[in-house]
């Protein structure tokens, strides 16, 4: 360790910056753009998805940071929050240029040996050109509205994220005056990447143009009479997170409809132009923007690198992708409630199906033995057949409870629209509890079961660490389980009385539910384990979440460090927690995965004396989740299931030398290698032909 290290950890803090964390995380996926033996577009999809995570970490953690440093409309020069708005700054401004310069120098080459261009004007033939010219007369020019800016035609509003350009003008305008700016917005229903007919190439391969690249081209025709002097692409980012005064607001769903609008035209964060932008051009957009150059991104390609998967998803070359896989299936039989009476089922996506949790429902809506079905939901998509088993189920006749979180960020429009459909179809909407997001992944059908002059009501659960999103589920890692044992269905069932009674919820069996019990509950078992060591027995806990941020359960973790307890930490985002400093957390190891699919898994593991306690959960350990939402985190009982979550979920992680990231204690990650003779492994490929049907 770097003695000055251990020095700053005893001096000033215990804890390493949330945002340079976060931003640590998007520099491991930029990482695999820039590794070889993945297939080219799939490097480009890393990229992009870099891009993606930078513009919701504009959108809500700088936004977040900003509104906090601003009094009275103005930054406030406080040492503390300076600095800190700086070092996020500068990260920031890194990333950006090493994403550029892996597009450019990397990525968009390789993709040209493999016969897919994406062409700049200067690199397009004649028929290309014409054909071009012919598309922009046709489809893009009547869609543009330059606007010249004077008096009367002020600058006008900017959407957030939306393609925009800024015309610098020489002369005088059709009225004789010296209007010297313009802009123009691109439409937005227009594609941002268009691909060129193939008989129109030169060469071998599939052709694609930016439509900004087109627009810039013809950008002249647009100004008959004028000269363009200089012109560039921009895009502004705003702050989206969403604000109601839930003590106030009557119809939560109603408000949120009005602030869904507002959400384009949040405060400015962040201004991005292209690289050759003149100066006075940059700063003009600045001060319309408010913004200082510190906020100022010159990029070398497009402003919104994420529109680059449009050419991802059009170019047909299957070699330059990851294989193909098929997910293993679950062997439920035609009714899956006998199944589940049998044996509880333990489901890992994607490397198994989430079918099963499809056909649960479906068989529940037209089962005539079941008489009610519950559900939350936090993300769903805007096409779910999901939802619209739920929307059958009401139709038939079953009463159907969906707790419909709207608060989602991002995926308020279509919770929105599902809970006017559900409504309309007959089932109770209630939108989770004010203040506190309903984050909690579970479904609960109830069946009237015996015979006829002797029937029971019977529970059967679904209990998730992930969304019930029909697209995440295929790329994102999580254990579902569905259950039928009675004191962990009654449970769920409980769970839900209070969230749409607003009640005090009973004592429960089984679950850890937030924000009562769940983080109390975290480190009553992390102090066990704790105690267990101390008793000179060993102490083991091993978590894998997808951030680490709650100090006070940092904080436990660190004490029981100290008691001798060895601990191992997954954590695939940001994690404030420093491993490895002598007296604080010399038995802690903290690593982060990367790979083809997203980590999202949530398991806790505490040994507490040979019982292996196994829970799964929708929480992460940040304070938001342990406080601010409504999570459940459930054990697994079935001593085979338990042992299945531990070979799956934990071991092979821990094992992982290809996708593992290794924290040091001053913040920075080293990549895993294989060392001596050590054989690579990567724990989804592991997965992948354990549990795939197909993984060719």
């Amino acid at each position: 360790m770097k003695p000055e290290i251990r020095a700053e950890v005893t001096r000033h803090t215990q804890f390493l910056d949330r945002e340079l964390s976060q931003l640590a995380f998007n520099r491991r996926v930029m990482a695999q753009a820039e590794d070889a033996s993945i297939p080219v577009l799939e490097r480009l999809r890393y990229l992009c998805i870099t891009s993606s995570n930078l513009d919701e970490f504009f959108e809500v953690r700088v936004a977040s940071l900003l509104a906090a440093a601003t009094v009275d409309g103005k930054l406030s020069e406080h040492p503390a929050l300076t600095a800190n708005l700086n070092r996020v700054s500068s990260e920031c401004h890194a990333l950006v240029t090493r994403q550029y310069d892996i597009l450019n120098t990397q990525i968009l080459p390789l993709l040209k040996e493999h016969g897919v261009h994406l062409l700049r004007n200067n690199e397009r033939n004649d028929a290309q050109r014409a054909w071009l010219k012919d598309y922009f007369e046709r489809e893009v020019r009547p869609l543009l509205t330059p606007i010249g800016l004077d008096p009367a035609h002020p600058f006008p509003q900017v959407i957030n994220k939306s393609l925009n350009f800024i015309v610098a003008l020489s002369g005088k305008d059709a009225f004789g005056r010296g209007t010297a700016i313009a802009i123009i917005k691109a439409p937005r229903v227009l594609p941002r990447v268009i691909k060129l007919p193939d008989e129109l190439s030169d060469k071998p391969g599939t052709c694609f143009c930016l439509l900004s690249s087109i627009i810039h081209a013809h950008i002249s025709d647009l100004f008959s009479g004028r000269e363009v002097m200089a012109y560039s692409q921009f895009r502004v980012t705003r702050d989206s997170d969403l604000w109601v005064d839930e003590d106030e607001v009557k119809n939560l769903r109603q408000a949120l409809k009005g602030e869904l609008q507002g959400r384009q035209f949040g405060r400015s964060v962040r201004l991005e132009v292209a690289k050759n932008c003149p100066p006075e051009l940059s700063q003009f957009l600045l001060d319309q923007f408010d913004l200082d150059r510190s906020r100022l991104y010159q990029v070398d390609g497009p402003v919104n690198m994420v529109r680059l998967n449009e050419m991802i998803e059009h170019t047909k070359m299957p070699e330059l992708r990851f294989t193909p896989f098929l997910p293993g299936v679950h062997p439920t039989g035609n009714d899956i409630f006998a199944s589940l009476r049998k044996q509880d089922i333990l489901l890992h996506h994607p490397y198994q199906s989430f079918q099963t949790v499809i056909d649960f429902i479906r068989q529940a809506a037209t089962d005539p033995c079941v008489v009610a079905i519950k559900q939350t939901v936090y993300r769903t998509g805007m096409n779910s057949d999901l939802m619209e088993a739920l929307i059958l189920a009401a139709r038939l006749g079953k009463e159907v409870t969906v707790i419909v979180e709207l608060m989602a960020r991002f995926d308020e429009e279509a919770n929105i629209n599902w809970a006017d459909k559900l409504e309309q179809a007959g089932a109770q909407v209630v939108y989770g509890v004010v203040g506190l997001k309903t984050h909690a992944k579970m479904a609960l059908v109830i069946r009237r079961e015996g015979s006829a002059d002797n029937t029971e009501l019977r529970y059967y659960a679904h209990l998730g660490t992930g969304n019930y999103h029909p697209t995440t589920t295929k790329f994102y890692t999580d254990f579902g389980l569905l259950t039928c044992e009675s004191s962990l269905a009654r449970d769920v069932n409980e769970v839900f009385m209070h969230l749409t009674s607003l009640a005090k919820p009973h004592k429960l069996n089984h679950l850890w539910l937030a924000p009562f019990a769940l983080q109390s509950e975290i480190i009553k078992a992390i102090r066990n384990e704790a105690k267990i060591a101390k008793a000179g027995k060993p102490g083991r806990i091993i978590v894998k979440v997808n951030a680490m941020v709650d100090e006070s359960v940092i904080r436990a973790l660190y004490a029981a460090s100290q008691d001798g307890v060895k601990i191992d930490l997954i954590v695939r985002g940001a994690c404030t927690l420093r491993p490895g400093v002598p007296g604080l957390s010399e038995n802690i190891k903290v690593r982060s995965i990367i790979g083809r699919f997203l980590e999202h898994t949530r398991i806790y593991y505490f040994r507490n004396d040979l019982a292996h306690d196994v829970y799964l959960a929708s929480a992460d350990w940040m304070s938001r989740n342990l406080f601010r939402r409504i999570e459940v985190a459930f054990p697994v009982l079935d001593r085979a299931l338990k042992r299945r979550v531990m070979a799956e979920g934990l071991n092979p992680y821990l094992k992982d030398n290809t996708n593992a990231w290794e924290l040091e204690s001053d913040g920075h990650y080293q990549r895993r290698k294989p060392r001596g003779k050590q054989q690579p492994f990567s724990a989804q490929q592991y997965l992948m032909k354990t549990l795939g049907t197909a993984a060719e």
